[in-house]
């Protein structure tokens, strides 16, 4: 049997377990792989979902225009896909790509732009509290990793970063040396306040080390959890 073949049974499978709505439609929600920042929201139909299988690139339905699109075909902001998954109901595609550019047409990294604020009176301080020690805890290294990505896509004149992905990943791995040597004799000289900053930079560039190589962080605290279950010889 050819794989052409093959791939059509495979769509067609694919196709048969998606609740598509009464216009053939489902909803596509497009999410940063690196970052885990929602990109954008759009529809895909049967041959939508097919052209972005074969292209390993988002194909849209465009609603208001009636057509199939492919995003960044004309501004070139391409998004490669990594995954594609729909959700227990089968009603909700998640695409997770590496973009190319910004996704939305204004120009910014995400469509979700547009923050509501949140009334403190919501929440008791107890509430709060509870926030801030589970979660609160490592949320700067989630914000870190979404500055990063934006960083490396939208390229700001003057932004340290930007020469970072500019200069490519042997500049970046040197960095990451040089810093892990700081951080080294920083221990050496027992001078927390010097260590304090050394780490933070060292932390910061294999950040951007694993941004370059599109490795997302959750990856590297999955690998840290499987580890801890693992049995101990103690």
């Amino acid at each position: 049997m050819s794989e052409e073949v093959l791939n059509d049974l495979s769509l067609e499978h694919i196709s048969e377990s998606i609740r598509w709505d009464a216009s053939g439609l489902v909803p596509a929600i497009v999410q940063d792989a690196a970052s885990k920042q929602v990109l954008m929201m759009a529809y895909m139909n049967r041959e939508s979902l097919r052209l972005t299988l074969e292209t390993k690139e988002t194909w849209f339905w465009s609603r208001s225009r009636e057509e199939l699109w492919h995003k960044g075909g004309t501004s070139g902001n391409v998004q490669s896909v990594v995954s594609i998954s729909y959700d227990c109901d089968g009603d909700t595609l998640l695409v997770q790509v590496n973009p190319k550019g910004p996704a939305c047409h204004t120009g910014q990294t995400t469509c979700f732009h547009n923050p509501i604020a949140m009334s403190s009176k919501d929440h008791t301080p107890v509430e709060q509290a509870d926030r801030a020690t589970v979660s609160d805890r490592f949320a700067v290294l989630a914000d870190l990793e979404e500055v990063i990505a934006q960083r490396e896509v939208e390229r700001p004149e003057g932004a340290y970063t930007t020469y970072l992905f500019d200069k490519g990943v042997d500049k970046i791995l040197k960095k990451v040396g040089e810093e892990a040597s700081e951080t080294i004799i920083a221990a050496k000289n027992k001078d927390n306040a010097e260590l304090r900053l050394e780490v933070s930079d060292l932390i910061y560039h294999l950040m951007v080390l694993l941004q370059e190589r599109k490795l997302p962080l959750d990856e590297i605290l999955d690998e840290l959890g499987r580890r801890h279950e693992r049995p101990r010889r103690d």
